[in-house]
């Protein structure tokens, strides 16, 4: 991706170097168990669902957060500079497109961290991925996910990385639509299944949505150089529900996905980069 003199949104709530209360209990590391951690990430994008599950045997009873020392690599620091120069675009994008719709775009915050973090869905570890929550309009990234990504996937390049972002910010625009909120109390009164089928739609529509950002990211600023689309296109594709299972435990379980197969997730994404339509 062409960034050169793009801005860096100031909407960042940068935690790196905090730690949570003496009761955290981290079990593992997210390099330990990547798979597990991006199959979590899949799944993020109910933080009802994810957070909320995982919190009591990802973290101890530990409260608040605390400072330490703390000096970020230069690998990390670029990271962190590119995850804010795609948030303001992002922000760029959706503003636009809900004035085009007389509507009015309010930003979420990007909060960075590493290990663990408190957020409004509740205290989350690293090893549940990136993830957005719709009760403190925020969306959650320990940068080490990109690296562990890139070593243990295959899912390289600044476009996939930005998908991420942008996938969560999807989420974001489904809050102020109403979609995300809506979908949620439908699935909390449904069987497993019927809502697992519910988040499948939400995931693919966040996808949609990566790709509608990119697409007029590309009209805005010329973003987009050979090869980008391609990389997003395998990152999709890797965080499919089945490829996911497969690499995981051999096999897939399809009443199981929450997200949607390699393929869905690969043609929501593709869709939205081609047409920019909003809404969808």
């Amino acid at each position: 991706m062409d960034l050169n003199g793009r801005r860096e949104s100031r909407n960042v709530d940068d935690r790196r170097g905090r730690r949570m209360g003496t009761g955290l209990k981290v079990g593992g590391g997210i390099g330990a168990v990547i798979i597990a951690a991006i199959i979590a990430w899949v799944s993020g994008g109910s933080p009802l669902d994810v957070i909320t599950s995982n919190a009591g045997q990802l973290l101890g009873g530990g409260d608040g957060e605390y400072a330490q020392s703390y000096t970020p690599t230069a690998e990390e620091e670029e990271l962190a500079r590119f995850s804010r120069q795609i948030l303001a675009g992002t922000e760029d994008v959706w503003t636009k497109l809900f004035e085009e719709k007389g509507m009015q775009y309010e930003p979420p915050r990007l909060v960075l961290f590493n290990d663990a973090v408190r957020s409004g869905c509740g205290n989350a570890s690293a090893s549940v991925g990136p993830f957005y929550c719709s009760a403190d309009e925020c969306l959650y990234i320990d940068l080490s996910f990109f690296s562990n990504m890139r070593r243990d996937l295959g899912a390289d390049g600044d476009f996939a990385y930005a998908y991420v972002i942008a996938h969560e910010v999807g989420h974001h625009v489904q809050h102020l639509l109403g979609t995300l909120d809506d979908a949620h109390s439908r699935m909390s009164s449904l069987s497993e299944a019927d809502a697992n089928r519910i988040s499948v739609g939400l995931e693919l529509q966040a996808d949609y949505y990566a790709g509608v950002w990119a697409h007029h990211d590309n009209v805005m600023f010329g973003s987009l150089e050979p090869g980008d689309v391609e990389e997003a296109l395998d990152a999709a594709a890797k965080i499919g529900d089945d490829y996911l299972q497969k690499k995981a435990q051999g096999y897939s379980v399809p009443e199981s996905f929450t997200h949607g197969t390699s393929a869905q997730r690969s043609a929501a994404l593709r869709s939205g980069l081609s047409t920019g339509k909003f809404p969808q």
